[in-house]
């Protein structure tokens, strides 16, 4: 049996930029993960997960749960990745053994809060694809066909920047300017350091208010028309990107901090955000933490000064249906 892992992840500095030749860095959450287990079988064969199986209380519980993570499960995921990942073996000349399966996966990272819950799935199953048929491909190219999966397959729009760090885990810094991702096809990768990092927190929603972004007008119809407004958008949060790497590098929070507040603060211009994903921003500013959103909404990441601020954070979040953790960032040493 073969058994795999991939991670929540949080957008730090940078985002939404990187489906738009910009620059961002991330961190993986292991405090959340997907796993997936994949062993021989007579036929291919998707095992149910809890998320999947179309079994409910009552009518409230369909509801509840229907609300707060959608439609749609987990296995069509895993089809349309097995459909890239063929694919991709077709193209390259990769002969696959004639050897059925089982796949199977659970998942408790938080859903349709941004926190790459979907991308885990597909990264977890591709490498125990890999795994079971021998099938080696670069950490660059396994990140796009994770995000291949669900732009190709799916035809749900999305950017690298997730698949990246769930893909490289730890904190990386990606560079997906337009000339590098023409010339090579994928992204120039950074991992930096996760010791780098000042002292973080992820605060989510639990409540089923608002889990996500608002968006008013269409944000890529109007940055490929060359919206000004938009355009200057993203190259500002790519500089951000850049700014914030300085930053880690030379361990200036100060100045780190400035940019995470200035990363939402501008996204507040260009989109509309709902008032519940405001809150968040509002109570974490006033409580003196930065914060940007972690993904899409639904979920925000910042600094804070200490454990007395992490305390505070915690309680106020809590009066608002929100959690909030301290990120474990690098792998346990073994």
């Amino acid at each position: 049996m073969i058994e795999t892992r991939a991670y929540a992840r949080a957008g730090f500095v940078g985002n939404p930029s990187d489906g738009y030749y910009g620059k961002t860095i991330s961190f993986i959450v292991r405090n959340f993960r997907t796993r997936v287990l994949l062993y021989p079988s007579a036929r291919l064969e998707f095992k149910l997960s809890k998320a999947d199986t179309p079994i409910f209380e009552n009518l409230e519980e369909l509801r509840r749960i229907t609300r707060w993570r959608g439609y749609y499960g987990g296995i069509r995921i895993l089809q349309a990745l097995l459909m890239r990942f063929s694919d991709y073996c077709l193209e390259k000349g990769i002969e696959l053994a004639d050897r059925n399966f089982t796949i199977e996966y659970e998942s408790s990272i938080p859903q349709r809060l941004g926190l790459g819950g979907s991308s885990a799935i597909i990264t977890a199953a591709l490498r125990a694809l890999m795994q079971y048929f021998h099938v080696e491909i670069p950490l660059p190219i396994q990140a796009n066909l994770v995000l291949e999966t669900e732009t190709r397959e799916l035809g749900v729009p999305a950017g690298l920047q997730d698949r990246v760090i769930q893909v490289y885990e730890g904190l990386v810094y990606m560079d997906f300017s337009r000339d590098v991702m023409e010339r090579q096809g994928y992204g120039n990768y950074e991992p930096l350091d996760p010791a780098l990092l000042p002292k973080v927190y992820v605060a989510y929603r639990t409540s089923l208010s608002e889990g996500t972004e608002v968006f008013h007008g269409n944000v890529r119809e109007r940055w490929r028309a060359g919206d000004p407004e938009v355009v200057d958008a993203m190259k500002q949060w790519a500089d951000y990107a850049c700014q914030a790497r300085q930053a880690l590098l030379g361990r200036d929070y100060r100045k780190l901090g400035g940019l995470i507040n200035a990363n939402f603060d501008l996204r507040a211009k260009v989109y509309q955000i709902s008032d519940g994903n405001l809150e968040m921003i509002r109570v974490s500013r006033r409580l003196g933490a930065t914060s940007n959103f972690a993904g899409s909404g639904g979920a925000i990441v910042g600094t804070y000064a200490d454990e007395a601020m992490y305390q505070r954070l915690a309680e106020e979040f809590a009066q608002i249906g929100v959690a909030v953790i301290k990120p474990v960032v690098a792998a346990p040493v073994q």
